[in-house]
């Protein structure tokens, strides 16, 4: 499993103060929240293009450039010309636009990759058919989604009061919800659990990987 790159923490730009990327740095939930992505990656395989749907501030570009030959990011709040700066500096040029997944500005059958990490939760339940529809018209045929999903337990929950969220704010799928919509629209791959720290306070993320069967 590669690990998370990232860039000074000052140096990212574009993003709300709430989804401040401090917490990627924090003494033990940094360790969380970077693992999280990192077996998000990992499940990654590679190819000419990938779509991260909301990208941020672009925290796994670093990564993916090494991974993909073209990135690109829709996203519905970030300011994509400065995010776009931050990467230019480092010589990564990906193509980043404002949109929704719901109605995604991209042609059939473009990516190889799509990319949703911390995403699908925020979608009310009646969303995420409308979303994976979405998702499975940009896919290439044999082309693969990989998201990731909190679980929904007390130690989630209360890392994230700690923290200052209330998450019933925030989520209103559960991870059940979204690997039963990827299965009625994908193939599943795999669906695999992350574990808290210490382990007995249980999964407290799931990464999905599934694929577009070649019709």
């Amino acid at each position: 499993m590669q690990t998370l790159q990232l860039l000074p923490y000052k140096e990212y730009r574009g993003i709300l103060k709430e989804y401040s990327v401090i917490f990627y740095y924090l003494p033990f939930f940094g360790c969380l929240y970077r693992q999280r992505v990192e077996l998000c990656l990992a499940e990654c395989t590679g190819g000419d293009n990938i779509l991260e749907i909301g990208f941020g501030s672009g925290l796994t570009f670093l990564n993916l450039n090494t991974m993909y030959k073209k990135i690109h990011g829709l996203d519905l709040t970030c300011d994509v010309e400065q995010v776009s700066r931050v990467f230019a500096a480092h010589g990564i040029h990906p193509d980043l636009r404002n949109g929704d997944i719901l109605e995604m500005p991209y042609a059939d059958n473009q990516f190889d990759t799509v990319l949703l990490i911390s995403i699908l939760e925020h979608l009310k339940t009646r969303e995420l058919e409308q979303a994976f529809r979405e998702i499975k018209r940009v896919l290439k045929p044999g082309g693969q989604v990989v998201y990731g999903a909190p679980v929904e337990r007390p130690f989630m929950v209360f890392m994230f009061r700690i923290l200052g969220y209330d998450i019933r704010n925030y989520h209103f799928s559960t991870e059940k919800d979204i690997s039963q919509t990827a299965g009625r629209f994908l193939k599943k791959v795999s669906v695999q659990a992350m574990k808290a720290f210490p382990s007995f306070l249980g999964e407290v993320y799931e990464i999905g990987h599934f694929i577009k069967t070649r019709e």
